[in-house]
C-alpha cells in the first residue's frame, strides 16, 4: 500500500479517536462537579424524559458551560492556526499578536463605561480585534510587503499597549471592577444556555470561513516565491486570513475574556498529529481546541472545588510551559 494512503488512513483514524475522546471528555464534563451525575441521569435529561434537581443542574449550569466551553476553544484554536500560517511561525496567536488585547479592550469599556450597551459586545471586540491587527500589521509593512517576523514583533509591542490601556481602565473604574474581574481571567462561570446559542452563529460562520480558506493557507506553506509564481497576492491572502482569524477570536474574547494559549498550543498539538495539510489541521485543531479548553475548564471547576478556578488561569498554567518548550526547541 502507497505511503500517501496509509498517511491518510492514519489521518482518519487519528481524528475519528480525538472526536471518540472528545464525546468522553463532554459526558465526563456534564457529570463532574459539586454534585456528581451518572452517566445514566445524563443520557436521561438529554433525552428530555428527567425531572427534579438533577435535570436544573444539567440545564442550567453544566450544559451551558461546556457547550461554550466548546465553541470557544474551537474558535481560539482555529484562530491560533490562521495566524500561524499568515506568519510563517508556530509561535502565533490570538493573545501575543496582541489581537486578543484589542478585543479585551473594545469589550471592557462597553462593561465599565456603558454597561447599557451591553449587547454590542461581540460588535465592539471585532471592531476592538481589527484595530489591534491593522496596528499590527501596518508596523510590519515594509517595501516588500508583510514580514512574518515583524509581525510578531509588532505584536508584542501592540498587546503591550493595550494590555496597559486594560491596566489603566482597571484603576479608573476600580468601583466597577469585580463585575468584570472574572471575564478578565477568561471565566466560563455564570454563563447561561443563551450566551452560548448567541455565539453559535457567530462562531458557525467563522469556521465556514476558516474552511474556505484552507487552499489560501496551504498556499502560504510553500514559500513566498511559489505562491507569487501560482498568481497569489502574499498580501491580499495574509489579509483575508488574519481577518478569519481576528473575527474568530474577538468573539471569543467578548464573551469569556482573555483565554491564553489555546491557539498556541493546540495547532501544535495538531500539526504533529495530522501533519502541516490545512485541509487536516483545520479540522483537527477545530476538535482539538474544543477538547482543551473543556478538560481546562473541568479541572478548574472541580479541583479546587468549591472554588471556581477560570479556564483562562488554568490554560496560562499549563500554556506557559508549553511555550518555553516550543522556544527551547527552536519553533521560531
Amino acid at each position: 500500500m502507497a505511503p500517501g494512503v496509509l498517511q491518510r488512513r492514519s489521518s482518519k483514524l487519528i481524528m475519528l479517536l480525538t472526536f471518540a475522546l472528545l464525546a468522553v471528555a463532554i459526558i465526563a464534563s456534564i457529570g463532574l462537579g459539586s454534585v456528581k451525575i451518572s452517566v445514566a441521569d445524563i443520557i436521561t435529561a438529554l433525552s428530555g424524559r428527567a425531572t427534579g434537581a438533577s435535570d436544573t443542574i444539567l440545564w442550567d449550569i453544566r450544559i451551558p458551560r461546556v457547550l461554550l466551553a466548546l465553541i470557544i476553544g474551537a474558535n481560539l484554536a482555529v484562530s491560533g492556526a490562521m495566524l500561524q500560517a499568515v506568519m510563517n511561525n508556530p509561535l502565533a496567536d490570538p493573545g501575543l499578536t496582541g489581537v486578543s488585547s484589542g478585543a479585551a479592550v473594545a469589550a471592557l469599556f462597553i462593561l465599565l463605561v456603558m454597561p447599557e450597551l451591553s449587547s454590542l459586545i461581540p460588535i465592539a471586540a471585532i471592531a476592538g480585534g481589527a484595530v489591534a491587527a491593522g496596528m499590527v500589521y501596518l508596523l510590519a509593512w515594509n517595501k516588500r510587503g508583510i514580514a512574518p517576523l515583524r509581525v510578531i514583533l509588532s505584536g508584542v509591542a501592540v498587546n503591550a499597549i493595550f494590555g496597559g490601556i486594560i491596566g489603566l481602565m482597571s484603576i479608573l473604574y476600580s468601583e466597577k471592577l469585580p463585575g468584570a474581574l472574572q471575564w478578565l481571567n477568561g471565566s466560563l462561570s455564570g454563563k447561561g444556555l443563551g450566551d452560548s446559542l448567541m455565539i453559535l452563529p457567530y462562531s458557525a460562520v467563522g469556521w465556514i470561513a476558516a474552511f474556505f480558506c484552507i487552499r489560501r493557507a496551504n498556499t502560504l506553506r510553500l514559500g513566498e516565491q511559489a505562491a507569487v509564481n501560482l498568481g497569489e497576492n502574499m498580501t491580499r491572502v495574509r489579509l483575508i486570513l488574519s481577518f478569519v482569524a481576528v473575527y474568530l477570536a474577538a468573539v471569543s474574547v467578548s464573551n469569556v475574556g482573555l483565554v491564553g494559549f489555546v491557539g498556541l498550543v493546540v495547532p501544535h498539538m495538531a500539526r504533529i498529529l495530522v501533519g502541516s495539510n490545512y485541509g487536516k489541521l483545520i479540522p483537527m485543531s477545530l476538535m482539538l481546541g474544543a477538547l482543551v479548553l473543556l478538560v481546562a475548564d473541568t479541572t478548574g471547576r472541580t479541583l479546587f472545588a468549591p472554588l471556581d478556578i477560570p479556564a483562562g488561569i488554568i490554560m496560562a498554567i499549563a500554556g506557559g510551559p508549553y511555550f518555553l518548550y516550543l522556544m527551547r526547541k527552536g519553533e521560531v
